[in-house]
């Protein structure tokens, strides 16, 4: 019925080049340090402190614990290990592990208890901690209890999260065989939110808040249909797909997100999408992927790691951004009324804590989880499944990759096995005049290998991608190439400010940031053909000052026009489409590097 793949242990992956510096920059960062800087973190209720007990110390723990095992960093791990412990030492007799008084249950958004046996699931995979199906066991079956009895149902967050806890059930269900786990599986999906009766409210986005269409929620909703067939045995029908088709057509962004500031937010540019919804449309696919082994959702997933993730976090991940936009010609504070759905005028700024708090815990599960996917398998078949610099080693076979993809197009694979296996390497659909060890061959989905044991050897990949013009609403263009969607990008001067907030002392390198545009941004192209120049991966994978990769275009200044009532913030459309000076040529920078940048422009 489906093609299912499992996730290697965390001891068994670790990251390589362009990559280990990437999650070695986030770990010097603002998610390595989050328990040292943020009151949230480090004096959350989940630890016996007086700050916020309910979604940010789990969030902050999703990431930081496979970043801490992935760089095998010992005082991360320490830390992390610090926190399990407190939140298993706080956990009551009947199994309730919140932090939230007895009596109080009752109206505790029991979204946490989602949450935190995510987090506990992913602690274990990392550590291997024998303590953890007990704790879990404990904390679910007091999860059914309180459902089974009224004591509690599902509302606001945990109504619509409510598939949240099957990958829980699912660990469970692989240690014990009761019924009780089906059961608590059908009441969660009984009281939940049924997403296939909303989407008339996804064609015309409106100002107002609703969970109805809260862009975190849905992105979260892509994977809802692949884990309740996984836990309870049913058919998958791939709804995902039409899920996807439809938030696409009317909320897409040339970066596979959907709008939404915070709310679904239709199709102009100058809308913004929430990071947290980044990471965690990033970690559907991943799992989608896993379930399926429906190349798309892979591909797709590539296009979110490439794009959308880097360009929403400053190049040391000291801040991110609440919102990115795709054409974002500024970060600065809004005067007045914000043209956003529903957030507020400092969203789309560079900082510890625009808007709201949840993405500065949240977004450091991206990158982590990404390199936990690099390698999947089933049975003795080894998938190479998102193409980034990677190992895997077990007692019986190692595999390395050696790439600087999506930069360059070479996948270099160095194999020794003790068994027989196949390695599988999947082919982007974008790939041309693809080679395999010099020789070419067909462009296939996956190729497959058959690999004998006491083998080994070196297996090259090599194929050519071209930059092409993919429309746009309103008669706009965007361009991409392979993965990559490039952008013009737009110079800028920082602006740190300095404050205290919520008992936070906002300081440098932790303090929020101004990104002032310093120079043109009114173009459009004017000739669809480009030119890819390569160049060396520095220091800073995705750079803002170098980046790995550019395109040369032809460009034609226009009057384009800002949003009315704002001078930060382009018009949806330009005003003119007819060029009012000579034509140049510029490099487009890949959209993940270009912090400030127009990404949808017309052909002129």
């Amino acid at each position: 019925m489906r093609s299912k793949w499992s996730f290697f242990n965390p001891s068994q992956v670790k990251p390589e080049g362009w990559l280990l510096r990437q999650l070695e920059i986030q770990a010097e960062g603002l998610s390595g340090n989050l328990d040292k800087c943020w009151r949230d973190v480090r004096d959350s209720a989940w630890i016996g402190g007086d700050a916020e007990g309910w979604e940010r110390v789990p969030y902050w723990l999703d990431g930081f614990i496979p970043l801490a095992y992935l760089l095998g960093n010992e005082d991360m791990i320490a830390r992390a290990k610090k926190y399990i412990d407190a939140i298993i030492s706080y956990q009551k007799e009947s199994g309730w592990i919140c932090p939230c008084a007895e009596e109080n249950i009752p109206t505790y958004d029991t979204w946490a208890v989602q949450l935190i046996s995510k987090v506990l699931v992913v602690y274990y995979d990392c550590s291997g901690d024998d303590r953890i199906p007990e704790v879990l066991y404990r904390v679910m079956k007091n999860y059914y209890d309180l459902l089974k009895s009224e004591t509690v149902k599902l509302f606001d967050w945990g109504k619509y999260r409510w598939f949240e806890a099957f990958i829980a059930i699912k660990f469970l269900k692989e240690r014990y065989s009761e019924p009780w786990l089906d059961s608590l599986a059908e009441l969660l999906r009984a009281q939940g939110t049924d997403y296939t009766e909303l989407t008339s409210l996804w064609k015309r986005p409106l100002c107002k808040w609703t969970y109805d269409t809260h862009i975190v929620n849905l992105v979260m909703m892509l994977k809802y249909e692949a884990l309740v067939c996984d836990v309870l045995g049913e058919e998958y029908t791939d709804k995902a797909e039409m899920l996807h088709t439809l938030l696409a057509a009317y909320n897409g962004t040339p970066v596979g997100l959907y709008t939404g500031d915070e709310c679904l937010s239709g199709l102009s540019p100058v809308q913004g999408t929430e990071l947290c919804a980044v990471v965690e449309q990033m970690y559907s696919y991943e799992l989608l992927y896993a379930e399926t082994g429906d190349a798309k959702w892979a591909e797709r997933l590539e296009v979110l790691a490439f794009n959308a993730l880097p360009a929403t976090i400053s190049d040391d991940m000291w801040a991110h951004q609440y919102l990115q936009m795709s054409n974002q010609i500024a970060c600065r504070k809004l005067p007045g009324r914000p043209h956003f759905g529903s957030n507020n005028s400092e969203a789309h700024i560079f900082g510890l804590e625009p808007n709201f708090g949840c993405c500065t815990a949240n977004f450091n599960q991206g990158w982590p989880k990404l390199a936990l996917s690099a390698f999947m398998y089933s049975g003795d078949t080894v998938l190479s499944a998102v193409p980034i610099p990677s190992s895997i080693k077990t007692e019986s076979f190692s595999v390395t990759l050696k790439t600087d993809y999506p930069f360059k197009n070479r996948l270099e694979y160095s194999v020794s096995t003790d068994k027989d296996i196949t390695l599988e390497v999947r082919i982007p659909s974008f790939a041309k005049e693809l080679r395999v060890n010099g020789a070419e061959v067909s462009v296939r989905e996956k190729l497959s290998m058959k690999l004998k044991a006491g083998t080994g050897g070196r297996i090259v990949i090599e194929f050519k991608t071209v930059p092409v013009l993919i429309d746009r609403p309103h008669d706009l263009k965007a361009v991409k190439c392979g993965s990559l969607v490039f952008s013009l990008p737009i110079a800028y001067e920082k602006n740190a400010l300095e404050y205290e907030k919520k008992g936070v002392l906002r300081k440098a390198p932790y303090c929020d940031y101004e990104y002032i545009p310093t120079s043109d941004w009114q173009f459009g192209y004017a000739s669809p053909f480009f030119e890819v120049e390569e160049r060396s991966v520095g220091e800073v994978p995705f750079s803002s000052e170098k980046p790995p990769v550019v395109l040369k275009a032809r460009v034609a200044p226009i009057v384009w026009g800002l949003l009315p009532g704002y001078e930060t913030v382009a018009a949806m459309t330009p005003e003119s489409r007819t060029p009012i000076g000579e034509e140049k040529t510029i490099e487009l920078y890949p959209y993940g590097c270009a912090k400030l940048r127009m990404t949808e422009i017309p052909l002129v």
